[in-house]
């Protein structure tokens, strides 16, 4: 899976940027929504195993228009949904953590080690790039983090207008970069939208799966630690070569 990787494509949410389920969990409370962390890791399975069959829960609510935001809703919704609040509730409480989302990114937490790993990559020549459906803001996000020079390219699809699944996204990343589709490695935790993804534009993939969402399920399609643990594995790979 590693020989001949060129271009190391990434999700986002899930992938370099986790989840801060404590902090979804305080702020559904503060809106009067007691769903604990534990169970919003379950509803967060729940719900990506719900994308593949497109029942993911869509409503109106105030944000939905803005870019991004709608997916960002679906997928949101359906998780609190699943973690036991109920759904006519989901309208304002979405709606009101669409407000925080924008402030400050409920993906956020980084893992130890990413940047240094990413760089041993890059440093070999090769080239990393975030292929993720998010909000069009993942640039300020990054920069906020202090992640944002570990990466060649973001391609976030709220600016580019196409979201994951489609080839397209991932075609925009193999054309800035000139290599082709069999030299890219995509890694991600949504088999509907990175898997799916990534196999109709030819990139080689990956799951990332912390949590065993897709245990016995799709066990055709690699299973991969982590991001920290593939770059490091490519740095080696190509040093050696």
């Amino acid at each position: 899976m590693i020989s001949g990787v060129e271009v190391l494509c990434l999700d986002a949410g899930n992938t370099v940027i986790f989840l801060d389920h404590a902090r979804l969990s305080a702020e559904a409370a503060a809106h009067g929504h007691l769903v604990t962390p534990a169970r919003l890791v379950v509803a967060e399975g729940v719900a990506k195993r719900l994308s593949e069959s497109g029942e993911l829960l869509d409503f109106a609510w105030s944000g939905k228009e803005r870019p991004g935001a709608a997916s960002w809703g679906r997928t949101m919704g359906t998780m609190l949904a699943q973690a036991g609040v109920p759904e006519s509730d989901l309208p304002r409480l979405v709606s009101e953590l669409w407000k925080s989302h924008v402030e400050n990114n409920f993906w956020c937490v980084v893992p130890e080690g990413l940047g240094e790993a990413l760089d041993a990559f890059r440093a070999t020549g090769g080239k990393v790039a975030i292929v993720s459906n998010s909000e069009g803001m993942l640039a300020s996000l990054f920069a906020r983090l202090g992640i944002e020079r570990h990466f060649d390219l973001v391609a976030d699809s709220g600016l580019l207008g196409v979201e994951k699944p489609d080839p397209r996204i991932f075609r925009h990343v193999l054309e800035h970069f000139g290599h082709p589709p069999n030299t890219a490695l995509h890694l991600g935790d949504i088999f509907a939208t990175d898997v799916l993804g990534a196999r109709a534009a030819g990139l080689r993939h990956a799951l990332i799966d912390p949590f065993g969402h897709y245990e016995g399920r799709h066990v055709d399609v690699p299973r991969v630690p982590g991001v920290t643990a593939v770059a490091h594995a490519l740095a080696k790979a190509r040093s050696n070569s």
